[in-house]
């Protein structure tokens, strides 16, 4: 059973209209144009730099954040990749999470803010998040390195991953899933039936979101799909989701798949939550954001 403050804050949702900004192709490409003409802000918030020491470089046309602790050599590395459809940048609720690796982690973190679609298409944006990873692997030193990525930031770390494995096989210490946005085609029997539960997502709009991110590769692309390429070799996964989310449907195929081609997988499926729960203001979102603060911790242990 949900908490009463989860309960509220879904039903606060719900009678937001959240979800109606993806209601249709058609509102889709409206806030995309509307974000060609306006772009929305990516900066962190001027709080994060009094706890952590944040600097930003670019990585061709993608600005790179790094957030590391204040008078601390950090503990572990971590590559967050936030999510939006594809189509939104970093908003307040990324930027948390970085603050509470940071402090509670003593994690240095890398936040890219990736080009989104339609600009930015998977045959581009994969290959970067993969030199990205690449980079703060080979960076060495003390501790490892965590891939973390929530909604289609989980898909473009999931496929960078994989890219990686296939490159030269190299992997993080561990990949954190938060509500993973893996398949775009909006396609399992599942979905329709979870679509009036979930307050934040419609399938029209995603579905549009992951044509234009996909440009002119197919849906089920392993770049722009990453529940349709291999498992096999990667790193310990764990995942995050709740019930009230129509991508749950991509948690769970994964974790079958993945199993399934050996890899261990750490599984959370949240009764009664929505989407990306982890980074809401609620216990549950708590309760898991202290396990991703456990995972970070884990992997400076080797």
């Amino acid at each position: 059973m949900p908490s009463l403050r989860s309960r509220a804050l879904t039903a606060a949702l719900m009678a937001a209209g959240r979800r109606r900004r993806l209601a249709s192709a058609e509102a889709v490409r409206d806030q995309v144009a509307r974000s060609a003409r306006r772009p929305a802000s990516h900066l962190p918030p001027r709080s994060l730099g009094r706890v952590a020491d944040v600097s930003r470089t670019f990585v061709g046309a993608w600005p790179v954040y790094d957030a590391a602790p204040r008078g601390a050599d950090p503990a572990t590395r971590v590559l967050y990749i936030h999510g939006g459809s594809y189509i939104d940048e970093l908003v307040r609720p990324h930027w948390s999470l970085v603050r509470t690796l940071v402090t509670e982690a003593q994690a240095h973190c890398v936040v890219p803010a990736y080009v989104l679609a339609p600009r930015g298409t998977a045959d581009r944006t994969v290959p970067v998040a993969t030199d990205l990873l690449s980079g703060l692997i080979a960076s060495g030193g003390d501790g490892g390195t965590v891939l973390i990525g929530d909604s289609a930031g989980a898909g473009l770390a999931l496929a960078a991953a994989q890219r990686l494995r296939d490159r030269t096989g190299a992997q993080p210490s561990r990949i954190v899933l938060i509500s993973p946005w893996l398949d775009v085609s909006m396609t399992h029997p599942d979905q329709a039936a979870l679509e009036p539960a979930d307050p934040m997502l419609a399938l029209p709009g995603l579905a549009e979101a992951g044509r234009l991110y996909a440009g002119t590769l197919a849906l089920d692309d392993p770049l722009v799909s990453p529940l349709h390429g291999s498992f096999a070799g990667l790193a310990p996964i764990t995942v995050f989701t709740g019930t009230r989310d129509v991508l749950t449907t991509d948690s769970r195929e994964l974790l079958h798949r993945a199993r399934a081609d050996g890899v261990e997988v750490e599984f959370h499926e949240a009764p009664g939550l929505p989407h990306t729960y982890p980074l809401l203001p609620v216990p549950e979102g708590r309760a898991a954001r202290d396990r991703i603060v456990s995972l970070v911790r884990a992997a400076a242990d080797g």
